[in-house]
This record gives C-alpha cells, structure tokens and sequence, in this order.
C-alpha cells in the first residue's frame, strides 16, 4: 500500500465520530455529558485532564458503564501544566481518548502542539473549552446543551459549529448517559437532516 493512504485519517463512520488522531473541541453546559458521550465510544484507556482546584470530578459511580474502568484522571496545578500533561498523553500510545479542561484561551500554536501530538500517538483528543475560547487548530468544535424538561432528562442539543471537513449541522439527541446507544430526535414540524447549516 502506498505511505501517503497509511497516513490518511479514517472517515467517521456516523456524525458524532470524532475524526481519529485529531483534537476536537466542546463547549456549553453539555460539553462534560459530549466528553463522556465520546468515552464510550472509544474502547482502551481514558485519560481526562482537570486542574488540580476543580472541584467538580467525573464520579465514577456516574460513569457510563465500562468507562470508570479505564479512566485515569491527571490533576495538574496550573494551565501549562495542563497543555503538557494533554501534549504527553496524546503520544502516549495506546491511549484512546484523551479529555482536557483549559481554563484559559488555546493558542494557535498551543492547538498545532496538540494536533502534532494526536498524529503522533495515533490518539484523538477532547477539549472542553469555555465559550470562545478555542483554537483555529482545532479539528471540529461542538456547542453542547442540555435540554432537560420536566418530561425527559435525556436530550441533548449538539451543535456542529466548525469542522474542517466542511460539514455543519444541529441535533437533537436522546442519550440516557448509560451506555453509547442514542437515538436522534426530529424536531417538532421539521423533518431530520443528516447535515447542513445549523439554523
């Protein structure tokens, strides 16, 4: 086979596969449930990245099943830190997720780092970013709601905002947060579309 198909990044074979050897980006009050949503979808090691201060942890009794199992949870003290800890963890073959949380904006250059690293270790990384604080490197980035109401705690809204590949698109989701099985939700008077520009 030739060497420039053997470094040809695999299609995702569905909208919420996260191109491999990547790093992706989430932001909004869902972008933890997106993190984990993600987590059982990639079988192996789990490193997720938070600062050392953070008080609110994945707790693995409310974990995905299958997830606490291969989580390892990495608290550095300050933001590079953090960078270096996601940069290492990225090479580090044969990690098969790697989830950060930056506090503060990613650089161009920080973002060219960890994309660098994510080829390198054959590796795909999750950034969940404050709003407006992601990098132009990034691969996609994802705005994540919930859409909880008195009737379903279970939907999700995931907006696809960048994604180099070209495609954009909004979906309503319903995740039970147990396990990877999901289930699309048209909304009311419209008729789903698999992609496209978000309303």
């Amino acid at each position: 086979m030739r060497p420039d198909l053997l470094r040809r990044p695999a299609v995702p074979a569905d909208l919420f596969d996260l191109h491999p050897r990547r790093v992706h980006e989430a932001e909004g009050r869902g972008r933890r449930a997106f993190a984990l949503f993600q987590a059982t979808r990639h079988p192996g090691p789990l490193v997720w990245v938070v600062p050392a201060h953070v008080p609110e942890l994945p707790m693995l009794r409310g974990l995905p099943r299958g997830v606490g199992e291969r989580l390892h949870l990495l608290r550095p003290q300050n933001e590079t830190d953090l960078l270096w800890c996601v940069e290492e963890a990225l090479r580090a073959a044969p990690i098969a997720l790697v989830i950060a949380e930056p506090e503060k904006p990613l650089s161009l250059t920080a973002g060219r780092r960890l994309q660098l690293a994510a080829e390198a270790g054959r590796t795909t990384g999750l950034m969940l970013i404050r709003q407006d604080a992601g990098s132009n490197a990034t691969e996609t980035r994802w705005a994540c709601e919930p859409l909880a109401s008195a009737a379903d705690s279970t939907l999700h809204q995931w907006d696809l905002n960048k994604n180099k590949k070209g495609t954009l698109g909004r979906w309503v989701v319903n995740w039970n947060g147990a396990s990877a099985a999901f289930h699309m939700v048209s909304e009311a008077g419209q008729r789903h579309q698999s992609a496209g520009t978000p309303p």
